[in-house]
């Protein structure tokens, strides 16, 4: 096998890219001023100011990121700047449509000015219900209405008497003559100076106490007085309607110049283009309508004892006005945050109420209530995403909203289980700017398969999950530290816990050289760090409270990594940690489980055989591979041709697994594993168990970089760890690898004690030394490799294989 290759291993300092406390200028964060700037969020602050400063069509913002970015932060700090300096925008209210009642007018007035002009109507008919009785009530006023009725009373009676002298010229007077519940006026013919009815009258002449001559004659006068009769009621009714017309125009002559003179101090108060035309058509409806001004009378009794019939109350609606938004106390441009954007909540509705008397939905222009986006009005808006697009009936009004700067009041039902109102309301002219935050996946599907979405939604805010690690955004760290710590009443942290939590901030980044700006995870440990600083009756928060708080916080969450720790330390899960095996390695696997990711070795093997099946993916077949998986199987194919099969043809059958999975493999970062393990089954070479390996790799057999490096390197620690650390163990990973490390502390001192071990590789024929021993060997110009090394022992049984098959084929041709 050779002696054993010593080959570079990474240095100690390159495993955890520390931060020294002596760089902090601050012996703890009470010394420095808290943040007041966004972190990190460079390109999104631009993309947002751009957003928020356009006025043009269709520049609103869509803010995606990950959770606990800043996202609702940053749009906050930054509408509160600008809401200062924004212009106040208006009122606005619905006023009734005398014209047509279905249709209320919307009126724009002044901030401060709607709920004014609201209780200026409201005085007025205040004081119309006031005044105008007591202009009815006056003497001058009951002076010309008796003048005005006794006029056509007169002309009455006059005709009703001269009717009444005819009829008695003619044997007959006038009687009344009881229909049901009413009376009618009727003639019956005098005999013997006694009113009789004809009917009665012609029972009498059957009787032979009346001439039938006469009866018939008195017949003959009575059809003609009847006509004439029927023409004198045509002519009274005449009269009453005149009567009434002349009454209509005095009450209307007696009030108009009150009205006109409380309608003209308001007209002359708000001097509005839509006003004016609403107050007109108010004036017009009072001077029709003066009898509502006047106390009516009781409600009749009903036949059941103690039961009134109700009355309706005139609340005189058509004349209130409906303030949908009030801008008397705000501020500058409104900065609505709508938490819970459902169709009502966003965009108002119409209401409905039942009718006592009828049983009838009926609404009104009094009933439509304004939402939060009305609120926003010549302001800002912000919403939740994936809130938006759950609501139903919300996305598709808001597009049409925005894209066509104008609002349509409406009541939204999606079941019908109420009868749509027939109300609609003159729609309202709208400039909202609103903000949506979302993650990606959102943005990006909205954007492929809506088109009204990228023409509303100009403008694209994303917020990094990383920041670049350097001096100034460390002491920014510091100052979001000391932010936390003044808000939330947390311990000063000394610079010690300083420096530990910002590199806690570089191991949530994934790389040395960046900085986590995922902050609510950051704040999470500035509080349990401070509680445990609290328990240690602690004045500050060192090194070791952070420490402490990292450590309980892993500890709550990796219940299932100590399950199957366990299952390998009973031997369940099998995994070699020391000792040679041929065809056989230790790949490295991450477990997600939420937020709270590690790393376990996994068993690879790989048999090798003559035939022409080529590499059989196990975990293929049994339909637990992923896409990715399948993929790095193939490309570990195209490497062994690329490589061997040049000069012969690649008669190889070959079975790649993964020990004990049963839940699916994904990712190609066990490519290269797989590789070695093929190779060490063609060349009979065992590989070190002690070595655990990790990385993808390509046609040309270059090793990638993957992804959970510090997790896998972590997870084969432990397991060596708990069978006791031999010195030799330790893990093969990408070169590219190295600037991602941030190590655990016990992983660095096992390192730098010479217990553990990383190996950077570049290719495999590095890593193939390394788990061998054995050199991996250069092609010479005479195409061959040095004898006894790993690819001359490959090459030479790829040979093999190939004559042998060549041969079985020979002799099942003969055969």
């Amino acid at each position: 096998m050779g002696t054993e290759i010593k080959y570079p291993e990474v240095p100690v300092e390159k495993l955890r890219r520390r931060c020294s406390p002596e760089s902090l200028p601050f012996e703890d964060t009470s010394e420095i001023q808290p943040c007041t700037e966004i972190i990190g969020q460079e390109r999104a602050l631009k993309a947002i100011r751009l957003g928020l400063e356009m006025e043009s069509l269709g520049y609103n913002i869509f803010i995606v990121g990950l959770v606990g970015t800043g996202r609702n932060t940053t749009i906050k700090c930054l509408l509160e700047e600008i809401d200062k300096e924004g212009k106040i925008p208006d009122d606005l209210c619905y006023v009734n449509n005398f014209k047509d009642p279905d249709q209320p007018r919307c009126v724009c007035l002044p901030a401060g000015q709607g709920k004014t002009f609201k209780k200026d109507m409201d005085n007025l008919i205040e004081s119309l219900k006031k005044n105008i009785p007591l202009i009815f009530e006056s003497e001058e006023y009951q002076k010309q209405k008796r003048e005005v009725v006794e006029k056509h009373r007169e002309r009455e009676k006059g005709m009703i008497k001269e009717f009444e002298a005819r009829a008695k010229k003619e044997g007959f007077v006038v009687v009344q003559v009881q229909v049901g519940v009413f009376t009618r006026p009727d003639i019956a013919p005098l005999v013997a100076g006694n009113a009789i009815a004809l009917d009665q009258l012609e029972n009498l002449v059957e009787q032979g106490q009346f001439s039938k001559e006469n009866f018939e004659n008195l017949k003959v006068k009575y059809s003609g007085l009847i006509a004439e009769m029927e023409q004198v009621l045509k002519e009274t009714r005449r009269v009453e309607k005149t009567i009434q017309e002349a009454l209509a125009a005095l009450d209307k002559s007696a009030i108009s110049h009150l009205v006109g003179e409380l309608i003209g101090d308001i007209r002359e108060k708000y001097n509005q283009p839509k006003i004016n035309p609403y107050l007109d058509e108010a004036r017009d409806n009072i001077l029709e309508n003066p009898s509502r001004f006047q106390p009516k009378a009781e409600a009749p009794q009903l036949p059941i004892p103690g039961l009134m019939m109700p009355s309706p109350v005139d609340t005189f609606s058509e004349y209130q006005v409906n303030v949908l938004v009030d801008n008397s106390e705000t501020r500058g441009a409104p900065v609505i945050i709508e938490t819970s954007p459902t169709y009502r909540n966003l965009f108002g509705t119409i209401e409905r109420n039942v009718d006592r008397l009828g049983g009838m939905w009926k609404t009104d222009f009094a009933k439509i209530k304004s939402g939060s986006f009305l609120r926003a009005n010549g302001g800002y808006l912000v919403l939740n995403a994936l809130d938006v697009f759950i609501e139903p009936g919300v996305w598709i009004a808001l597009k049409r909203t925005l894209r066509n700067r104008s609002m349509e009041m409406q009541s939204f039902d999606p079941f019908y289980l109420f009868a749509s109102s027939a109300l609609k309301p003159e729609p309202i002219e709208v400039r909202v700017k609103v903000v949506m935050i979302g993650d990606a996946y959102l943005y990006e599907t909205l954007y492929a398969v809506d088109e009204d979405f990228k023409k509303i939604f100009k403008i694209k805010a994303d917020f990094d999950s990383v920041m670049e690690r350097k001096e100034e955004t460390q002491l920014q760290y510091a100052a979001f530290i000391r932010k936390i710590c003044q808000d939330e009443k947390l311990l000063p942290f000394e610079r010690s816990g300083v420096a530990a939590v910002i590199e806690y901030g570089g191991r949530l980044a994934g790389r040395q050289k960046k900085l986590s700006t995922e902050f609510h995870r950051i704040t999470d440990i500035l509080r349990e760090a401070s509680y445990w600083a609290r328990k240690d009756k602690s004045s500050v928060v060192a090194e070791k409270h952070v420490d402490q708080a990292i450590d309980e916080k892993i500890y709550r969450k990796k219940m299932i990594e100590d399950k199957i720790q366990e299952m390998i330390e009973d031997g369940i899960i099998l995994i070699d940690s020391d000792g040679s095996r041929v065809g056989q390695v230790n790949g490295l696997s991450v477990f997600h489980m939420g937020e709270y990711a590690f790393g376990k070795p996994s068993r690879i093997t790989a048999k090798t055989s003559m035939g022409k099946a080529g590499i059989i993916n196990i975990e293929r077949e049994a339909d637990l591979s992923g896409r990715t998986h399948n993929k790095g199987v193939l490309i570990l194919g195209g490497y062994l041709r690329g490589k061997y099969a040049q000069d012969k043809p690649l008669t190889l059958t070959a079975s790649l697994c993964f020990e004990q999975s049963y839940s699916g493999v994904e990712g190609d970062s066990a490519s290269s594993t797989e590789v070695y393990a093929i190779l060490s089954s063609l060349a009979n070479l065992p590989l070190r168990q002690d070595i655990a390996v990790t990385g993808s790799v390509n046609q040309n057999g270059e090793i990638q970089p993957i992804g959970g490096v510090n997790q896998k390197i972590e997870g084969f620690f432990d397991t060596c760890q708990s069978r006791g650390l031999t010195g030799k163990q330790g893990v093969i990973i990408p070169h590219q690898n190295v600037g991602d490390l941030m190590l655990r502390k016990d992983v660095v001192q096992a390192v730098a004690d010479g217990k553990f071990h990383v190996y950077p590789v570049q290719n495999i024929d590095q890593g193939i030394e390394i788990l061998t021993g054995v050199p991996a060997g250069e092609r010479g110009v005479d195409e061959t490799y040095p004898e006894g090394t790993v690819n001359f022992l490959v090459d030479k049984k790829l040979k093999e294989l190939a004559k042998r098959m060549k041969e079985f084929e020979a002799e099942e041709e003969k055969k």
